[in-house]
């Protein structure tokens, strides 16, 4: 049985030979063990798709997250000079902004123009009117890569290269998923985050104006992701943990609008998780509403609040899960021992009923040593086996 194989079944709660091995790489990560620097990550998604390939087969993964989208032709030709130092990368444009790219994370960009917003304003925004004009935010562009464009059906070709590049290098031996980002991730990173708490005080009949128009886009580039293969498909909801969002909040502001993303692209036969990192324990019943299929991270403590054993006997009917090891924990182990008795925990309570994909907890720290990824799918072999014959 195949990766690709292996997750299908687990995310339809059927038994496959064994518990599958799947963890989301942070940016940092690839670019210290990808073998491309960090420019070549972030801007040339040939060198993007080829790490993320290489780095799978390096730790034996299942599967892989395509986390960033595929960038414009050549868009390199836009650096007038690239200079490098200890702690990273500097890249000047010919329009005279600069990006720092660090050795371990993601891009920092700053505008040659210092009065050019970051963010567009709360205030003055339209929702029937500025949708159009959402990419000249150096945030949201630069630093969230939430590439909306002015009609739905208006995304350019090139933003699925990284996919389609993944997808064909993995052929059919790995399960490929496409990133999506919630409604309210793309609201917080289009106002900022005090701006976008404060919109929920001050005007929340525009908030779910914006959050509506919001979800036609994630929508449309979900199905867009399915379209073109992906067997599963990431849903990134960020800013939703406790105590930065509450559970009032939760089901006014995420519900809803995840809830009608879920519905959209399960009816058009995806299947779709909801990635939530931190304290997320008290709100699991109000993400089940949304529809999803499943939940990725299940944060421990310190960084969050889930116990895999209590979601599984609550919703493990209805969900599947992926996640619970402690990703803080891994970075800071020394010994071999150490990292197979933190993997070994959530693998003990989620392999009973099949439902199950080991991960750590969020993505892989940039700093975490391979070695430590590699016990990972020997433990699934080993420890993770189902008795029976796998499901049809």
């Amino acid at each position: 049985m195949n990766g690709r194989e292996r997750i299908a079944l687990t995310m339809r709660h059927r038994e496959p030979d064994r518990v599958p091995v799947m963890c989301q790489l942070s940016i940092g990560h690839y670019n210290l063990n990808g073998g491309y620097k960090p420019h070549q990550i972030w801007y040339e998604t040939e060198a993007f798709a080829d790490a993320s390939v290489k780095l799978a087969r390096r730790y034996a993964f299942d599967g892989i997250l395509v986390v960033l989208p595929g960038r414009p032709p050549n868009y390199l030709d836009n650096v007038d000079s690239l200079k490098e130092d200890d702690d990273g990368q500097w890249l000047t444009w010919r329009n005279g902004d600069r990006t720092f790219l660090p050795w371990d994370d993601m891009p920092h960009h700053h505008p040659a123009d210092k009065s050019k917003p970051a963010r567009a304003d709360f205030a003055t925004f339209d929702p029937d009117r500025d949708f159009a004009s959402v990419n000249n935010y150096l945030g949201h562009v630069w630093n969230a890569l939430f590439h909306i464009q002015e009609t739905p059906a208006g995304f350019p070709g090139y933003l699925f290269q990284a996919f389609d590049l993944v997808k064909a290098r993995a052929g059919n031996e790995l399960s490929i998923h496409g990133s999506v980002y919630s409604p309210l991730t793309h609201f917080v990173e289009l106002f900022g985050y005090e701006p976008a708490l404060m919109a929920f005080l001050t005007d929340a009949g525009k908030v779910h104006a914006i959050l509506d128009r919001l979800t036609d886009y994630v929508i449309a580039w979900g199905l867009a992701l399915a379209a073109r293969g992906a067997d599963a498909l990431d849903l990134s909801s960020a800013f939703v943990a406790a105590p930065f969002l509450s559970r009032r909040n939760y089901r006014e502001f995420v519900v809803p609008y995840e809830g009608r993303v879920n519905r959209a692209l399960k009816a058009a036969g995806a299947i779709v998780y909801t990635h939530s990192c931190g304290k997320i324990g008290d709100r699991l019943d109000l993400l089940a509403e949304t529809g999803t299929c499943g939940i990725d991270t299940l944060d421990p403590p310190p960084l969050g609040n889930c116990d895999l054993a209590d979601a599984k006997r609550d919703f493990g009917e209805r969900l599947f899960f992926k996640g619970n090891m402690n990703s803080v924990a891994l970075l800071q182990y020394k010994t071999r021992e150490q990292v197979l008795e933190e993997a070994m925990r959530p693998l003990r309570i989620g392999k009973p009923g099949a439902g199950y994909i080991l991960s750590t907890a969020c993505s892989v720290a940039p700093r975490v040593e391979p070695w430590k990824l590699e016990l990972l799918t020997p433990l699934a072999e080993e420890l993770g086996r189902y008795g029976g014959r796998p499901s049809d």
